[in-house]
């Protein structure tokens, strides 16, 4: 299969130039293409990683990566629908441009004939004068056709800076740097990018007189339409210390079964046929969330290695009593309990139904009674068997955590 026909039967194409030429240019290759990611923050996120997997898939069919992060426009930030960005501080931006280079170089390799290399726009504008910027990259941008961009037509009323009205010129530039140094003929992209992707091929038509391509990923979105990658407590990062391990193998394996096998898609390499397995599979036992559960160890493996997948389904397995607790770490308890909100516990220690009461497992003390008196009440998996024996501190798993639950599945924390 071309390798344009993968991406797209992986919903990986919503946009490009000249599909027809793309695919014969693959034919003819290999070809040097590159993504960018701006350090706006000290992590790339859920929609980078899409573009890390498109860039995997193309350098897997024998083309050449290159991955630019953006220590010039890094400082700038590409214009948001909304509101001004707060310009960071360039050398907060220097320490995310490092992040963020050791975070994508895990997803591509550094050798054979189409070893991957880490660009970083700033060895090209950081001697730039202003002079040499307008002649030679302004004077190619028509005002009217800049106006006419949706981001900036949506800001023109609220206010735009010309900061940010002239971001698209700076990654033009980027294009036609890495098209002069290293005969990059493709650029890829998030679909919101494309109005200044296709500019940067437009201006190497200009200047150069040269023919390049681009291709844009579409928004991944959950059924109901919103933005994939978000959750009630913010974006999911890559960075396990921004979202632990943990929580990003929940957050996949609760996809829903009506996006889950587009999402296997998007994140995983497996074959078309095993991807056409569990989507049958899904449609026949939905309540076994075997797509969900390929999904999540897929990309956790991905991401965060198989250790720290095995790490995150055993904590999920033991909250459940389905797995040791005490075998448990606390940067592991920590992540695993943090959705269960734990009740600090200070000075004297609770008994047991008053502990099942303050972390919120019952309603009253009474409740909690009538539950450990039916067997229904746990403490680390263990059952309760005394309401009124005390929690003691010598009890509780590494960091202080005690986990509390009734019956199945209704869990709650507290530390002490």
């Amino acid at each position: 299969m071309n390798v344009l026909d993968e991406l797209k039967w992986r919903g990986l194409v919503a946009h490009s130039t000249d599909e027809e030429a793309l695919s014969a240019h693959f034919d003819d290759g290999p070809v040097t293409f590159y993504v960018g990611f701006d350090p706006t923050a000290p992590s790339i996120h859920m929609g980078n990683l899409v573009q890390m997997v498109v860039a995997r898939h193309l350098q897997a069919a024998g083309h050449k990566p290159l991955i630019l992060v953006g220590g010039s426009t890094g400082q700038i930030g590409d214009p948001k629908q909304t509101a001004e960005r707060s310009l960071n501080d360039p050398v907060l931006v220097a320490g995310w441009v490092q992040r963020i280079t050791d975070q994508v170089s895990r997803f591509i390799s550094f050798e054979g004939d189409n070893a991957a290399t880490v660009v970083n726009n700033l060895d090209w504008t950081g001697g730039m004068t202003v002079i040499e910027f307008l002649r030679d990259v302004g004077k190619h941008f028509p005002v009217n056709r800049m106006l006419a961009r949706d981001v900036v037509a949506n800001r023109l009323e609220s206010g735009i800076s010309y900061t940010e009205f002239s971001y698209v010129l700076l990654q033009s530039l980027d294009y036609r740097e890495l098209f002069r140094r290293h005969q990059c003929t493709l650029q890829t992209g998030g679909s919101d990018q494309w109005g200044n992707i296709t500019a940067g091929v437009e201006l190497i038509r200009r200047s150069d007189g040269e023919r390049v391509h681009a291709l844009a990923t579409p928004l991944l979105t959950k059924a109901d339409g919103t933005k994939f990658g978000k959750t009630e407590a913010g974006t999911v990062w890559l960075d396990p210390e921004m979202t632990s391990p943990y929580a990003f193998h929940q957050f996949f394996l609760n996809a829903e079964d009506a996006k889950v096998v587009d999402y296997l898609k998007v994140f995983s390499s497996r074959s078309r046929e095993e991807i056409e397995q569990l989507a049958d599979e899904t449609e026949r036992a939905p309540h076994l969330r075997a797509a969900q559960r390929a999904l999540a160890d897929d990309v956790t493996d991905l991401v965060h290695g198989v250790g720290e997948r095995k790490a995150a389904t055993k904590a999920a397995q033991a909250l459940f009593g389905k797995a040791e607790l005490r075998d448990l770490d606390e940067r592991t308890l920590a992540a695993a309990t943090a959705g269960l909100n734990p009740v600090s516990v200070d000075g004297e220690m609770p008994t047991m139904a008053d502990a099942l009461v303050l972390a919120g497992v019952v309603a009253s003390k009474s409740a909690a009674r009538r539950t450990i008196a039916e067997g229904g009440a746990y403490l680390n998996n263990e059952r309760i068997a005394d309401a009124d024996a005390p929690l003691t501190r010598g009890g509780l798993l590494a960091g202080g955590y005690a986990i509390l639950r009734r019956g199945r599945k209704t869990l709650g924390a507290l530390q002490g």
